[in-house]
């Protein structure tokens, strides 16, 4: 007997279906049925069900002989199910990976509830992924597993059948079975909530929920819709034969009231000429089942006594008002921010006719992302050397907290904004500053750029339209002319940048200044940082910092994490951080030892904070080698990687330290311990010696003196050799730069 059987009916599906099949077969966790039910599809879907029960003996493959409908389409899978735990997925729904495990841990540490709820996301037609509004009502706080009592919000949750994980025990003694006709979820959720003894909430995403531009049955105009009546009659008609639920009938009330008014709102679904009809059958069922409860609202409340009072044209004409209302409100809005944009662009031109302060100097970095990255580390430095200069940062209002309490704060788009723009002498940045921005006589632009260059950039993208998209060309050189400096990491940086970015600048090759703090920190700031993100005493953290694929959307996932712990052994975890365009985390497949800094805004205090970098073609890698720590390099999608993005060289031909090119590969390397062997260090100190010349703590130091305090480059403190630095060391394992071996 399987634990989970997974039901997947199937009807004009045929586009997504293979999809869906396959989210759930490949799943890590194997101990399954999946019960594909064909309601007699006109399409394709029937062949697809038959080719995966074919190559897979736990697809077991039901064709009906007839269309049911969604709801017998199911009862027809829950008939054939032997699972322990029924799960339900439409057709055209998936799940992610790694969640069928997830929700087999969490039935296991709640003791089998009979009903687990767990956590699903909208999928668009771009990729976009957006969890639901309620979610907090999935928190696994408290006490697990609990009756409905103690969580009345779990009825605000979508009342859909696939967010959930069903005891079949639990259905079998109830006696649940779905009803025809649309909105069959309706009388199913409901009834399966409320008579739950003990139910468990999993604070995970699950089931991605596709949203179909065309075909979806809900935004299908048919007076099916009509169903909705005899699905909530239903739903009574269960809290009436059980008086011990007759507290859930308020709640459940205000639900159907929200509900009726829902379809009789949205466009496109009740056929033309109906409207009124359904709006007295909603009048009827409002009177027939009205029970007092809570007070909802004002709106809600209004909404309610239109349709209890039968007022068809009042609640069309409020809701047509409203809709004028918002769309007014939209006009006024864009017409005061293009007023406010007049006003600003009026005060930028008057503050451009003053003087220059001589005193002042403005700093940015990753378009207004916080304080971070080489100009914070400048900053930091002009503070302590020219304390004459009164510095600011531009920010956007989340990320203010990250800037220090003695730096000015400037929001991005604001009057002080222009103002500094317009009279700081000094402007430093590691991407451009806004296009409108006017280079006075008497600034000097410091650009710094935030890596080097691995990847082609700048007037190099010219010929790869995967990864220079959207890029306006003219208006980069318009930009780089404005450039005065551009402080420079190393020798092929320099060769680089002013090539792909060709301007009368002057390259300034001081180090990288953002990498001054691997010199300058302590076995003790490193210890600190690796309690405050919650590396555990005597683990190997390893940062994974893949960067972002021009050629993929949404980013692939290329590394199984978990597999990869699992051959590493129990005393290490893996610090995983996306690149910061993706904005989302890893998946952490609930594994406490996968750590999500994704979050954290400083990249520098990540590698600190590690023993080692797993990346694959990312920037970072030129920086960390300056820690002298190891380096391993995931090349499995090299071929497409070079053909979207090229590289100015083949990273394979001189890596940083060990390379994989298969995810096996790589599990080899860290399991064999390569990837701290010797061959790896003489590896690593012939990458560090190429691309780490400057990097000795004073790289900052460098570009305040000169561009700050006019001191000659010649007068300025020799660089320290390589061999007499003193990187800050790694706390891993059980000492300072030691390394357990796996396990």
């Amino acid at each position: 007997m399987p634990r989970f059987s997974v039901i997947v009916p199937a009807y004009k599906v045929q586009a997504y279906l293979h999809e869906c099949l396959e989210s759930v077969l490949t799943q890590s966790f194997e101990d399954l049925e999946l019960i594909a039910v064909d309601d007699c599809s006109p399409d394709g879907c029937g062949a697809v069900i038959d080719e995966f029960a074919a190559r897979d003996r736990r697809v077991v493959a039901v064709h009906l002989s007839e269309n049911a409908g969604l709801g017998p389409a199911r009862n027809a899978g829950l008939a054939r199910a032997t699972g322990d735990y029924v799960l339900f997925l439409d057709g055209d729904d998936t799940f992610v990976p790694g969640a069928l495990q997830a929700v087999a841990d969490r039935l296991k540490e709640t003791g089998s509830p009979e009903l687990l709820v767990y956590d699903y996301a909208r999928v668009y037609w771009s990729g976009e992924a957006v969890r639901h509004e309620f979610r907090s009502h999935l928190t696994e706080d408290g006490p697990a597993p609990f009756p409905l009592t103690e969580r009345p919000g779990l009825l605000k949750v979508l009342m859909v059948v696939w967010n959930k994980a069903y005891k079949r025990e639990f259905l079998e003694r109830e006696g649940f079975t779905f009803p025809p006709g649309f909105y069959e979820d309706t009388p199913w959720t409901y009834p399966a909530l409320m008579a739950a003894g003990s139910i468990a909430t999993l604070d995970r995403v699950c089931v991605h929920y596709r949203q179909r531009r065309t075909g979806s049955i809900l935004r299908t105009t048919s007076p099916r819709h009509f169903d909705l009546f005899e699905q909530y009659e239903r739903v009574f008609a269960f809290i009436d034969a059980r008086p011990d639920l007759a507290r859930w009938r308020p709640v459940l009330f205000r639900r159907m009231a929200d509900h009726f008014t829902s379809v009789f709102s949205a466009p496109g679904r009740l056929p033309r000429g109906t409207r009124a009809d359904f709006f007295r059958r909603a009048r009827r069922h409002y009177r027939r089942f009205r029970t007092p409860g809570a007070t909802p609202k004002f709106t809600t409340r209004l909404r309610h006594a239109l349709v209890r009072f039968g007022s068809h044209r009042t609640y069309r004409a409020i809701t047509a008002a409203r809709a004028h209302l918002k769309r007014a409100e939209r006009y006024a809005r864009a017409a005061g921010r293009a007023a406010r944009g007049a006003l600003l662009q009026t005060h930028y031109r008057i503050q451009l006719c003053l003087p220059v302060r001589e005193d002042r100097a403005v700093f940015a970095a990753y378009w207004h992302r916080g304080y971070a990255c080489s100009p914070a580390a400048i900053e930091e430095r002009v503070r302590e050397l020219a304390p004459h200069v009164r510095t600011a940062w531009i920010c956007a209002p989340e990320h203010a907290h990250t800037v220090p309490p003695a730096t000015r704060r400037l929001h991005p788009g604001s009057a002080a904004y222009w103002t500094a723009l317009a009279r700081s002498k000094y402007l430093v940045n590691n991407v451009n500053f806004d296009r409108r921005l006017v280079k006075r006589r008497g600034q000097l632009l410091i650009q710094t750029q935030h890596g080097t260059p691995l990847k082609h950039m700048g007037l190099d993208l010219q010929s790869r339209p995967a990864a220079g998209r959207g890029t306006d060309f003219a208006q980069l050189l318009r930009n780089i002319d404005k450039w005065d400096a551009l402080v420079s990491a190393n020798r092929h940086s320099s060769l680089v940048w002013e090539r792909v970015y060709p301007a009368a600048y002057r390259t300034l090759e001081f180090g990288s200044p953002r990498n001054d703090v691997f010199q300058r920190a302590t076995s003790s700031d490193v210890a600190l940082l690796r309690e405050s993100l919650g590396v555990p005493g005597g683990h190997t953290a390893i940062l994974y910092a893949p960067t972002h694929r021009d050629y993929a959307h949404p980013q692939p996932r290329l590394l199984d994490l978990e597999r990869l712990l699992l051959a590493l052994g129990p005393r290490y975890v893996v610090l995983a951080r996306p690149h910061p365009t993706h904005g989302s985390p890893f998946p952490a497949d609930g594994n406490p030892r996968i750590i999500d800094v994704s979050g954290h805004g400083s990249v520098e205090e990540l590698c600190l904070a590690s023993d080692a970098l797993l990346t694959d073609y990312s920037s970072l890698m030129f920086d960390y080698a300056g820690l002298d720590r190891p380096i391993v390099v995931h090349t499995e999608d090299w071929t497409a990687y070079d053909a979207t993005r090229g590289t100015y060289f083949d990273l394979r031909d001189f890596p940083p330290g060990a390379v994989a090119r298969t995810e096996d590969e790589l599990i080899d390397i860290f399991a064999t311990g390569h990837w701290r062997g010797s061959r790896s260090a003489q590896l690593r100190a012939a990458f560090r010696a190429r691309f780490c010349p400057y990097d000795d703590g004073h790289a900052a130091e460098r570009v305040v003196r000169h561009l700050f305090l006019g001191e000659d480059p010649a007068a300025l403190p020799p660089v320290i050799p390589l061999e007499d630095r003193r990187p800050a060391p790694s706390m891993g394992g059980a000492g300072a730069a030691l390394f357990p071996a796996p396990r």
